[in-house]
């Protein structure tokens, strides 16, 4: 296989006069390598210097081309076009060699995997001057090979066809358009207007809906498994780590995954290259909307009766739910017609039944309106029900840090990067993916071969709260089922002083309830979900960590049915900044000042004075926003990420409810109060400090 250098041309005549501080600069010493496997198959790839910078400890950023139609034998139809996917792998920081490998993917559809890669689980977190990065003391390649992927194509950093685009965020605009400089003419930006490289942005021009995606990602897992130079290992694991969205992605990739595994076994596929055995190990999934039949029940209960007594409508809109939800032509009713006519006319749910798209479509669409969306009739956050609607927690900073043109370069990406994907979610919707069957029987399929299943969900998260997670479990049908249900729920013992939530455990199936976390775990409980990760993969019982699931194949949790007497104390509010490369984290006011042009604004953060607080040294132009240490760990950055320590009480005792967790900071599971400074007021910011937790209030 021949390996060379190359210098990256502009990709497409518009741009070749434009690359200039709004685009990405060409991307230099790139190492391609031409597939031996397959015919226009290329991995490009360059060892990367950013965020991992453990000493000895390598990682890997690239892309896997697949061209045009080369899903074809896979049964995607009208594969027109190239997929180009963006990896970013991280070797394990502990025995790279003989450590296991976990693939991770957000969800959306559309998202990222940035995201959880930069403030969830990866080997550094974004200062907020989102130019630089610390280490993440509880990173998922301490211990385990990390392999980062945007996908379906379009997403993040990967892409079909280079486009050059004006990005709007002013309210009422069109957002994304595709632009061109053909002239040499690039418009004047703002903090509301940007020009820059993506993909097409054609809904077309990716794969439709969760199952063609499957076939994508098998396709490009058997390249890079075995012609990617940077990854030989002797531990030939692979495990899934995914959220949210990926309650689909992944029980249908890692089914889709096996069951190729079993048509190469029995030489039923035979595909020259493409016989590349997946040994899968653990599925993961964090806080999955996976079957919404199942889960949409636990939407009412997480708005109305849940454990932080927080209810986000009144008892009359509650029932206005409640009915809508189970009328004979309600929610679920409409998803069973859907779940009939795709078994029926699409039993591969690929979309290649138009009337079977549209009543799916139909069906998701009712359910969002008056199940979901009554929700948003209060000032309640969509990912933690314990923040308002414009919080800044998880913060952003990533953003920016990713567009920065000594990044862009450093990755060897050569357009730039976005959060989301509209044209990939408008695809999938397009088809209904929403509410097709079929992912909760690939979690039974799952467990039947052997393959873990961990499912994880935080308490304050409403968009796939644990009530719905919970019962995705309870109606998981396989041979081990009445032994999960009759097990009961232990705590998760994280350390010597603090319990993460409580488990339900038999065998290859556990479903874990963890403490004070809002939708991505591991950015709020850091330390917990390391322990849950590292504990599913190697095989350790997920409440202590003591027991080797391997010896005792048969192992049950014990404790009561049900963990609802446990609740939660009162509402922790984060501190808060406008950051302008995230419109949904600056309230009304905030954003409007943005658009009037009144705002002062430095490295994306509005300058108000919740900020000039925060950040002094950025507000007062002397620094970079970092903070008045010097950025060499979390707690110097002066980034708002509160401490959310351990509040859950049970009603008759006994729950693991101390202040302890949050004195230790991330060590005791909980995430580090790195604001630097104590209680008081300044100006009209009022700071309350409780449990090692801050409100703000303006």
């Amino acid at each position: 296989m021949g390996i060379l250098k190359i210098k990256f041309a502009a990709a497409i005549g518009a741009l070749g006069g434009v690359i200039n501080a709004q685009f990405p600069p060409a991307p230099t010493g790139v190492s391609v390598l031409e597939s031996q496997i397959e015919d226009g198959i290329r991995i490009s790839y360059k060892e990367s210097d950013l965020c991992e910078t453990t000493e000895g400890v390598r990682s890997y950023s690239g892309y896997v081309r697949l061209p045009a139609n080369s899903l074809d034998d896979l049964g995607v139809r009208n594969q027109t076009y190239e997929i180009n996917t963006f990896f970013w792998f991280f070797e394990s920081r502990k025995d790279p060699e003989n450590a296991p490998l976990s693939i991770w993917m957000n969800g959306g559809p559309g998202s990222s995997s940035m995201l959880g890669l930069l403030r969830e689980n990866g080997p550094c977190f974004v200062h907020s001057d989102s130019n630089s990065t610390y280490l993440n003391e509880w990173s998922w390649n301490n211990e385990v090979n990390m392999l980062y992927l945007d996908q379906p194509v379009q997403v993040g950093l990967s892409y079909d066809t280079l486009t050059n685009v004006t990005v709007s965020s002013f309210t009422g605009s069109e957002g994304v358009e595709v632009a061109d400089f053909g002239n040499g003419s690039i418009p004047e930006q703002n903090n509301t207007f940007y020009v820059g490289t993506y993909g097409s942005q054609n809904r077309n021009m990716t794969t439709q809906g969760t199952e063609n995606s499957a076939r994508a990602l098998w396709h490009f897992s058997q390249v890079w498994f075995q012609e990617f130079p940077g990854y030989k290992p002797n531990d030939n694991r692979i495990s899934i780590a995914t959220e949210s969205y990926g309650g689909r992605y992944g029980p249908a990739f890692a089914a889709y995954f096996q069951e190729q595994n079993e048509r190469i076994e029995n030489g039923t596929w035979d595909e020259n290259g493409q016989t590349h055995i997946l040994h899968l190990d653990t599925l993961l999934i964090i806080n999955g909307c996976v079957d919404r039949l199942v889960q949409w029940p636990g939407y009412p209960m997480m708005a109305y009766n849940n454990t932080y007594d927080i209810k986000a409508y009144n008892e009359s809109r509650y029932e206005e739910v409640i009915d809508k939800l189970y009328a004979d032509d309600g929610c679920l009713a409409q998803i069973e017609e859907c779940r009939e006519l795709s078994l029926a006319y699409d039993p591969t749910n690929q979309g290649f039944n138009t009337s079977v798209n549209s009543v799916c479509q139909a069906a998701e669409t009712y359910c969002t309106e008056n199940i979901r969306d009554p929700y948003f009739d209060s000032d309640v956050n969509y990912y933690d029900i314990s923040s308002p609607g414009a919080a800044s927690f998880p913060p952003p900073w990533y953003g920016g840090y990713l567009n920065q043109p000594h990044v862009q370069q450093s990755l060897g990406v050569p357009l730039n990067w976005t959060q989301s994907n509209s044209a990939v979610a408008q695809a999938f919707r397009g088809i209904g993916d929403y509410p097709r069957p079929g992912w909760k029987e690939d979690l039974a399929y799952l467990l039947e071969e052997g393959i873990k299943v961990t499912l994880v969900y935080g308490d304050r998260d409403y968009a796939c709260n644990w009530y719905g997670g919970e019962m995705l479990s309870l109606a998981i049908n396989y041979t081990g089922s009445e032994n999960f249900k009759d097990a009961g729920y232990s705590p998760v013992y994280v350390n010597d002083t603090y319990t993460g939530g409580q488990v339900r455990q038999y065998g290859n199936l556990s479903f874990t309830r963890v403490y004070e976390a809002g939708h991505e775990v591991p950015a709020y409980q850091p330390e917990t979900a390391y322990k849950i990760f590292m504990r599913a993969l190697f095989n350790l019982d997920i409440a202590t960590g003591n027991i080797s699931t391997t010896s005792y194949s048969e192992y049950a949790t014990g404790g009561p049915a049900d963990v609802y007497n446990i609740t939660n104390e009162g509402v922790r509010y984060p501190g808060s900044q406008c950051y302008v490369l995230d419109k949904d984290q600056c309230t009304e006011e905030q954003w409007q000042s943005v658009e009037d042009g009144t705002a002062l604004v430095r490295n994306w953060i509005v300058v108000d004075a919740n900020t000039s607080y925060l950040f002094p040294d950025l507000v007062n132009g002397t620094g970079n926003g970092t903070g008045n240490g010097n950025g060499t760990s979390p707690s110097d950055t002066g980034t708002p990420t509160p401490s959310f320590g351990p509040s859950a009480t049970e009603s008759g005792g006994g729950a693991p409810a101390t202040s302890t967790g949050a004195a230790n900071g991330r060590s005791a599971g909980g995430i580090m109060n790195v604001w630097g400074f104590d209680g008081g007021v300044v100006g009209n910011v009022v700071v309350w400090m409780a449990l090692g937790s801050l409100m703000v209030i303006l």
